[in-house]
């Protein structure tokens, strides 16, 4: 077991991310034993839900003629336009059935404001609105964060840098996850992590 100070997060681990999923992260199921067998060593671990309203800004099939994964401007910057994803109830946003969320001690969902998306754990695309997630790590005295999940590039940056410019002490174990890589933006995502002082393991 790991010191109490440790909390593992795990993002995004939803069917609509694995294969035949509405946004599918290739080969996003096969991080599923791998994070189930790391649960255990954690005192802490939290599992975060992407959980839309049907009809979310972010969706492409909101705005008219848009297609998927193009981008627009929102109030708080540049959005990527997505396929219809993680709605609210769907089968498509429930956690993949491998995963053991018996072992989680908190479910934080994100993305539920229709006129804003999340990436981040810790804050909504706008970057400015908390998800509370901060607060509950400090209340159970965590300083000290490692990140798995989907996607690398997305969710699992986002909520990294989040947390390393938070005081996290912050790691992503890159092989517990799997990545979109839209236009190169793998690449940029480690650039993201490692110039916010994230550990990349």
């Amino acid at each position: 077991m790991r010191p109490a100070n440790e909390a593992l997060i795990v993002i995004d681990v939803q069917n609509d991310f694995c294969p035949g999923g509405a946004l599918a992260v290739a080969g996003g199921d096969d991080i599923v034993a791998p994070i189930n067998a790391l649960l255990p060593e954690f005192p802490v671990r939290v599992l975060t839900q992407d959980w839309h309203p049907a009809g979310h800004s972010s969706f492409a099939s909101s705005h008219d003629g848009a297609e998927p994964f193009s981008v627009t401007q929102m109030p708080y910057g540049p959005q990527v336009l997505w396929p219809d994803h993680c709605i609210q109830g769907s089968d498509g946003a429930a956690f993949h059935a491998g995963l053991a969320t018996d072992r989680a001690d908190l479910v934080i969902r994100k993305g539920f404001r229709a006129e804003v998306d999340s990436y981040s754990a810790f804050f909504e695309n706008d970057h400015t609105t908390p998800t509370g997630l901060e607060g509950y790590l400090r209340t159970r005295g965590v300083d000290t964060v490692t990140l798995v999940g989907l996607a690398t590039d997305f969710c699992v940056n986002f909520s990294a840098v989040d947390a390393a410019k938070l005081g996290f002490r912050t790691r992503v174990i890159e092989s517990l996850c799997r990545a979109i890589d839209l236009d190169g933006s793998l690449s940029a995502a480690r650039a993201q992590m490692t110039e916010a002082g994230v550990q990349i393991a």
